[in-house]
């Protein structure tokens, strides 16, 4: 039985990955999703798409939303495209259908009707070659604008923080600022009512076992305490 698989991804918190997955079950609405977030921009390593690399057999589908789903790294990309053409597996890219591998597949299959000579023969070959060629192109071309995609963001990334920091504006939190979570103000209420330093009656190990903390974080924790009661 054929398989359609859909894949997901995204490689910041600002990308929807639902989007994604409605993309796909709208055309493709019996596909195995996958999703996968905050990723590189390799494809080697993502275990999502590794599982799926390690089911699929000739005659399934991968559905990705966009080429850069799949790879944003040319070369890398060309390669796996390549490699999975071969097993008989079908592409699918919602966002750029002419580099499927269904259209691969009937540029490599378009030819003329030989008529029976060395001429013609001849032709049949050379006109093969160029499609296969110009298809090859337009999925290399597919992949190359996906990774200038991630280059710009990087670069407009870079830029941005750079105007930024001229314009005197802070970047990141500012030294000395405090990560503040709930696990820590649960762990320094249990610190504050049950330490002996604090009044209470469990020594250092006995209180940061009851706070559910390392020793080196609770007695960061006291010594936040300390400076928080003396500020007081």
């Amino acid at each position: 039985m054929k398989i359609i698989f859909g894949y997901c991804r995204v490689s910041t918190s600002k990308q929807n990955i639902d989007l994604q997955e409605r993309n796909i079950l709208a055309q493709y609405p019996t596909a195995k999703i996958y999703k996968e977030k905050f990723t590189g921009t390799k494809f080697q390593g993502r275990k999502e798409l590794d599982k799926i690399l390690s089911q699929v057999q000739s005659g399934d589908t991968i559905v990705f939303d966009s080429v850069s789903r799949m790879s944003r790294n040319t070369n890398e990309g060309i390669e796996l495209y390549m490699k999975l053409f071969d097993k008989g597996i079908e592409l699918v890219f919602l966002k750029e259908p002419h580099v499927n591998t269904e259209t691969y597949k009937k540029a490599l299959n378009s030819g003329v009707e030989l008529i029976g000579n060395d001429i013609a023969d001849i032709y049949l070959k050379a006109t093969n070659k160029v499609l296969k060629l110009l298809a090859t192109q337009q999925i290399e071309l597919a992949f190359k604008q996906a990774e200038k995609e991630v280059l710009d963001l990087h670069q407009r990334t870079s830029e941005g923080i750079e105007t930024a920091r001229r314009a005197g504006k802070q970047i990141g939190r500012q030294k000395g600022d405090k990560l503040i979570i709930k696990k820590a103000i649960k762990a320094k209420k249990i610190i504050a009512a049950n330490s002996k330093t604090f009044g209470g009656s469990l020594n250092d190990e006995e209180c940061a076992r009851a706070a559910g903390v390392s020793r080196k974080t609770y007695y960061k924790y006291k010594k936040e305490l300390k400076e928080e009661i003396q500020n007081q």
